[in-house]
């Protein structure tokens, strides 16, 4: 029910490359961004995370919809202030967030919810990959950082499988190699206290071996999601009850 419209980028290579490709009426450039707004119904903004708040709001005030990319913003007062534009001026606002409509990610909270592992207690993670210095996610001013770019996957994970928010969080992160990745957290560790004692925790980086998964463990079983977060292949879960374990794979979905 959805035409592609427009692009923006101020880079004119890479717009007349896309143009081409996907047969797209109009281009704009960041400076004329205003016009582009009076020619769309919705925007998905896509730009670096320092960015999302400025944008949002300016989409909203012409009255165009937002999807927008993960994370939301860097701070609360920017999420706050992206809310308070798309209520002012009715325009609706969502998350590029793809992993509450992967079939794997809705299964799994199907099992759980449902009980076939019990009164689910812990959850962990890990999601981890070797980021190339320099590129954007390394940048501070940018937003960058591990807990902006993947660690917004391991606590959505543990959300909306114990279906709560976190009543009590600690964290810790460090750098062993600060020459690399000199602005932002290399790795960080962090523990999340639900209601209910449960407890979920996760750890992430940008300077190790790629690694995305995720489990969570009840009182009559275990399920395990591995690859938990990938889009380039399918997911794959493994659930284990009374020491017998059931595994099933999706396809590459889009």
């Amino acid at each position: 029910n959805s035409v592609l419209t427009a692009l923006v980028s101020d880079d004119d290579e890479k717009l007349a490359a896309l143009q081409r490709r996907y047969d797209v009426p109009l281009t704009f450039n960041y400076q004329d961004l205003d016009d582009c707004l009076e020619e769309v119904d919705a925007v998905y903004i896509a730009l670096p995370n320092s960015m999302h708040a400025e944008f949002t709001v300016r989409a909203a005030e012409a009255g165009v919809h937002v999807l927008c990319e993960k994370p939301m913003a860097v701070t609360v007062e920017e999420c706050e202030r992206m809310l308070a534009a798309t209520r002012e001026h009715d325009v609706r606002l969502m998350i590029a967030y793809r992993l509450h409509f992967e079939h794997v990610n809705l299964k799994a909270v199907e099992l759980v919810r449902d009980g076939a592992i019990g009164t689910p207690k812990l959850y962990n993670s890990t999601f981890s990959m070797r980021v190339r210095p320099g590129d954007i996610r390394t940048q501070r001013a940018m937003g960058g950082g591990t807990l902006y770019d993947i660690g917004v996957y391991c606590i959505n994970a543990a959300r909306y499988l114990f279906r709560s928010e976190p009543t009590e969080v600690l964290a810790c992160s460090v750098n062993s190699d600060p020459d690399r990745l000199p602005e932002i957290d290399e790795t960080t560790s962090a523990i999340l206290r639900f209601e209910g004692e449960r407890v979920a925790s996760f750890v992430t980086s940008f300077n190790v071996a790629d690694a995305g998964w995720y489990e969570v463990l009840g009182t009559k079983g275990r399920l395990k999601v591995e690859p938990a977060y990938e889009y380039a292949e399918g997911l794959a879960y493994e659930i284990t009850i009374d020491g017998r374990t059931t595994k099933r794979q999706s396809a590459k979905r889009d």
